[in-house]
């Protein structure tokens, strides 16, 4: 500023705004910015599609001290939906009560609809500052039925279930509709007064029949309080109307795979995934299924087994090196998203990736696991049968059990969820290294992986049942008590 440069100034505050949005010192530092500018400091903090959240803020800053209050509010919720967690709204200007009846109910309503969808369910605190807008704007509007529901949806988010329900109860009064029933339903759901919220939802339903997704949130929330065989049912009447709709089908495989375990459930939902890549929104379903099961969530921590089987290679190259790193890690979503997030590795020479198993670097995790699913992104033109990846993989599964022939068995389970040609091969291939190993110490770490193998026949999977379900018996060694089989982390 001393220098005249006022837009790299402006580009410091808006920086600084990011880090303490409420701090004196910036919000003086603006005053004088705007002070020295022709039309108000506007023009040095324009507000494009791409706006950073703090230049979205200091226009906002700027528009209120300006008189104009009603036009801001709309610019401080984008700077919140797009960092919800920073407190972007803990200004006076926002706690006016003016400003709520300055605000055209429409728009208030539609910026309090974004705001909610960006912060997520919980919301964090640093939204609460907007609930005092919707409660003036609600006194001056009582029945506008779009703003009471947009309002019950924050006041949801934020643990305000009891001003939820009112709100959303007037709003579905004033003007019955699908979707003032499905904010009255999550507010009763918040509260959790279950019979009220499947009521709710229910009602949403006749008003939209095709509307599957609320079919989809009857069966979540049945299933989430016991009723597992009712939401089914509902998720069977949307599948009935549509079986490709994405939100049935993935709350299906999730609740089947609940009440009965089959690993085929998140196959099929894996399978579904790949084949709809244009789905109406993100889902976590399958995610969520994997979580906790060994191998589908994640690789165990390192175990203490030998690392007597390892491929004769020379050191990897730095540049392999560091590639692991970028992407190893011990947690995933799902198998096929451990295949998707090993892609980069495409770009890492075969011999270094055997470099990387027989020298895996001490500071990566399950580097093992990674070098493996880097090997599956090598020929993949080649069919399965035939190709060097299944080779280079089965060579790996030579000898005893160590984390490299745990990482290459791995390796080929995630091929099958990736490539259905893939799986008959590989369900014979570890249903045989089960049998072979069922005897050994260190078995069930096999067993965990057959588990986690699609299309594994019957009989293997009852002797991978089995062999998890073996307690893990201490013994003693020198004063110290040690495990006899592995360790694995919690997920």
């Amino acid at each position: 500023m001393a220098d005249g440069d006022s837009s790299a100034a402006a580009e410091h505050v808006a920086r600084a705004l990011g880090h303490a949005p409420a701090l004196p010192e910036v919000h003086e530092l603006l005053s004088q910015l705007a002070a020295r500018s022709g039309d108000g400091g506007l023009e040095l903090f324009p507000a494009g599609p791409h706006a950073p959240a703090g230049v979205l803020a200091a226009r906002a800053h700027l528009l209120a001290a300006a008189g104009l209050p009603e036009a801001a509010l709309p610019l401080l919720a984008l700077a919140s939906a797009r960092q919800p967690a920073v407190e972007w709204a803990d200004v006076p200007w926002v706690g006016e009560p003016t400003l709520g009846v300055r605000m055209e109910p429409d728009l208030l309503a539609q910026t309090l609809m974004r705001l909610c969808t960006a912060a997520g369910d919980p919301a964090p605190p640093s939204v609460r500052p907007y609930l005092a807008v919707v409660r003036n704007a609600i006194a001056a509007h009582p029945e506008h039925a779009l703003l009471l529901g947009a309002g019950s949806a924050l006041a949801r988010r934020i643990g305000e279930s009891g001003l939820a329900i009112e709100w959303a109860a007037r709003g579905a009064r004033v003007r019955p509709s699908k979707l003032g029933e499905i904010w009255l339903g999550y507010a009763y759901r918040s509260a959790g007064r279950l019979p009220e919220a499947l009521a709710a939802l229910r009602r949403a339903v006749t008003h939209d029949p095709d509307d599957l997704s609320v079919y989809a949130d009857i069966a979540g929330t049945l299933a989430d309080n016991g009723r597992l065989d009712d939401a089914l049912a509902w998720v069977d009447r949307a599948l009935a109307r549509d079986p490709d709709y994405d939100c049935a089908v993935h709350t299906a495989h999730r609740l089947r795979h609940r009440a009965d375990g089959d690993l085929a459930h998140l196959v099929r939902l894996a399978d579904f995934i790949r084949e709809h890549p244009d789905e109406t929104h993100e889902h976590t379903d399958l995610a969520d299924c994997c979580h906790t099961i060994p191998w589908l969530g994640g690789a165990p921590a390192a175990a203490p087994l030998p690392r007597g089987n390892v491929p004769a290679a020379a050191e990897p190259g730095a540049e392999a090196v560091r590639r692991l790193r970028q992407v190893a890690t011990l947690s995933w979503p799902h198998p096929s998203a451990a295949y998707d997030a090993a892609v980069s590795l495409i770009l890492v020479p075969v011999p270094d990736l055997l470099g990387l198993l027989a020298h895996p670097p001490a500071d990566v995790a399950a580097a093992e696991v990674w070098a493996c699913l880097g090997l599956l992104h090598h020929g993949t033109e080649e069919p399965w049968l035939d190709s060097a990846r299944r080779r280079l993989l089965l060579d790996l599964l030579d000898g005893g059990l160590d984390r490299v022939t745990e990482a290459a068995l791995f390796g080929l389970i995630v091929s099958a969820w990736i490539d259905p040609d893939a799986r008959a091969d590989v369900a014979s291939i570890v249903a045989g290294r089960l049998t072979e190993v069922a005897s050994r110490p260190g078995a069930r770490s096999v067993a965990e992986l057959a588990l986690a193998t699609p299309d594994l026949d019957a009989s293997a999977r009852q002797l991978a049942t089995a062999l998890t379900r073996v307690p893990v018996i201490p013994r003693q060694r020198k004063g110290t008590r040690h495990l006899l089989l592995r360790w694995r982390r919690d997920f």
